[in-house]
């Protein structure tokens, strides 16, 4: 048997070394089902690192959860859900708190409960509850500590080290972060565009598709096939 200690250790490693990358989190995922007899340990782990680590690490814990929760799902171990519907709204006072310190990760938190309320993780009345409480906390710019107005010279004048500085009293991130953050939002966007244009392994799967998505032919078609037709007639001709 593994010693508790050491794999309480290297989770809370994987977690705090999560990033924009999908290996990333299946990789604490596998790790966390593998040491499924310690599930309530791992799961304070989680809890633990998404209230100390900084607004970008919380990001991507967030975005674990949801593939944590589909691969607990399908490998028949309801403990790690169960948990997660438990302290669902605690995660996400965490993600983005109400002081607006997290209000970048608004849209983070929701693209998650809207990702666990397709997998039927959450309750849809469960999710419309929490987005409530998200309508107040989405008030700020997409990217931390980037004004709307002039988002370089934010940048800019970002502090270089590891140290914050407050505005309004909410903590702002440093420079290292928010080109962290810029990144690992581009590789995501870039995934999502990946995924949307994938197609199955079945050859028909396209064609069904659209043509379940092509409207009905009516008269309005036929009329302009045949004057595409007289078109090319008349181009023969010339030529």
């Amino acid at each position: 048997m593994a010693d508790p200690f050491e794999v309480r250790m290297r989770f809370t490693s994987q977690l705090q070394h999560l990033n924009a990358s999908v290996n990333s989190s299946q990789k604490a995922a596998h790790y966390a089902l593998k040491h499924r007899d310690m599930d309530e340990d791992l799961h304070s782990c989680i809890l633990e690192q998404i209230e100390r680590n900084s607004m970008n690490n919380r990001a991507n814990i967030m975005y674990f959860i949801e593939h944590f929760c589909d691969m607990a799902q399908r490998e028949n171990h309801p403990n790690y859900v169960r948990m997660m519907q438990q302290d669902i709204l605690t995660i996400v006072d965490a993600v983005a708190p109400s002081d607006g310190s997290g209000a970048a990760n608004v849209k983070v938190v929701r693209r998650v409960l809207a990702g666990l309320q397709q997998k039927s993780i959450l309750a849809p009345d469960r999710v419309t509850e929490i987005e409530a409480c998200l309508q107040e906390r989405d008030t700020l710019p997409a990217h931390p500590a980037l004004s709307p107005t002039d988002p370089n010279r934010q940048l800019e004048h970002a502090p270089a080290h590891n140290a914050t500085s407050k505005a309004n009293g909410v903590t702002r991130p440093d420079k290292r972060q928010i080109e962290q953050r810029i990144e690992e939002d581009r590789e995501r966007h870039k995934r999502l565009r990946e995924s949307i244009w994938a197609v199955g392994d079945d050859g028909d799967e396209e064609f069904e598709k659209m043509w379940d998505e092509a409207s009905d032919i009516n008269e309005d078609d036929y009329i302009a096939a045949e004057e595409d037709a007289a078109e090319r007639r008349q181009a023969i001709e010339v030529e």
